[in-house]
């Protein structure tokens, strides 16, 4: 899921706000310049309006003019400290600022509140999206590799949005727990009745209360999660300190050709697969099976990706059909 176009938040002017609705009329029908035109008097009528400063930057890099597309997304940056609406992922886009920033929780919550009622349709209608079944044939290779039943005592879902992933799992778990940063996907996957206990928090902070809890888990899910975060290894480490001496670790991730992190222009975080087997390693797990798959299509094309299965001990297993 991408999301590049601002979520109205009032300038608390009236005659501002106004104009802002005006001017995304004027874009709707395809007059950008005149858009622009309304906009750039909407902030010198109220310098410190985000939402029309990040509505300005869209329209000005639709232009073609990306160097007022920065000047204007870092204005919306500095107006809104909580990067309401993504100005500095727009901004690295665009070869500004930080090369792979880190997305606010105020962001992601957002985002995901908003897509929380047609999320699953979304994901599987429109993108193909078949993270759960990648990861769940993954698992079964592993376990099916180690001599180990498919049966798990608990199952942590990591970033579970509504519910998709433990689906997939919840038949060969005595126990699910899912967390997630958006309390409207919270309530969608608790509409489906599959988990025995659901949190909305943050991952890093979830994870570290269930570790000074001693918390343990035989595995952990992370499906199509780590592509809105811009650094996985903090999180890897973090879900170790929860495994079970026997458990363990599966993920999905995007990834490219390059080195280290990657911010995407869909904004969404790709890893190389390099940088993956260091961040495992030094959380003190070993890959079981780091293979390539592609969890969804864009524009009728398979997004790179990779699948990666990881535990605390075993010879890994490679297995690049999966």
């Amino acid at each position: 899921m991408t999301d590049t176009g601002p979520l109205f938040v009032s300038s608390g002017d009236l005659i501002a706000d106004r104009r802002y609705t005006s001017a995304l009329e004027l874009a709707g029908r395809g007059d950008f310049a005149a858009a622009a035109d309304v906009l750039e008097q909407t902030v010198e009528l109220v310098p410190r309006f985000a939402t029309a400063w990040f509505a300005l930057g869209a329209i000005r890099d639709r232009l073609g003019d990306p160097d007022g597309a920065i000047a204007a997304f870092a204005e919306a940056r500095d107006a809104d400290p909580e990067d309401y609406h993504g100005a500095r992922l727009q901004l690295a886009r665009l070869g500004s600022g930080e090369a792979t920033p880190r997305m606010t929780e105020t962001y992601v919550r957002r985002l995901f509140d908003q897509y929380a009622a047609r999320y699953d349709v979304a994901l599987t209608d429109h993108l193909h999206y078949r993270g759960p079944a990648i990861l769940r044939e993954a698992v079964e290779t592993v376990m099916r590799a180690a001599g180990r039943p498919l049966h798990f005592g608990a199952v942590l879902d990591l970033g579970c949005g509504t519910g998709l992933g433990g689906a997939a799992f919840r038949s060969i778990a005595d126990r699910l727990v899912g967390v997630d940063l958006a309390p409207a996907m919270i309530a969608q996957a608790a509409a489906k009745g599959i988990y025995d206990r659901l949190v909305s928090a943050e991952l890093a902070d979830f994870l570290s209360a269930e570790a000074a809890a001693a918390a343990r888990y035989q595995l952990v899910l992370a499906a199509d999660v780590f592509v809105y975060v811009n650094d996985v290894a903090p999180v890897i480490a973090a879900a170790a300190r929860v495994l079970a001496p026997d458990g363990l670790l599966a993920c999905t991730f995007e990834t490219h050709a390059g080195d280290g992190i990657k911010l995407l222009p869909t904004l969404r975080f790709a890893y190389c697969e390099a940088y993956l087997r260091t961040a495992i390693e030094a959380a003190g797990l070993t890959p079981l099976m780091l293979a390539e798959a592609s969890v969804r299509t864009e524009k009728g094309v398979p997004v790179r990706g990779l699948v990666l299965v990881a535990g605390s001990s075993a010879p890994e297993t490679r297995n690049h059909q999966a």
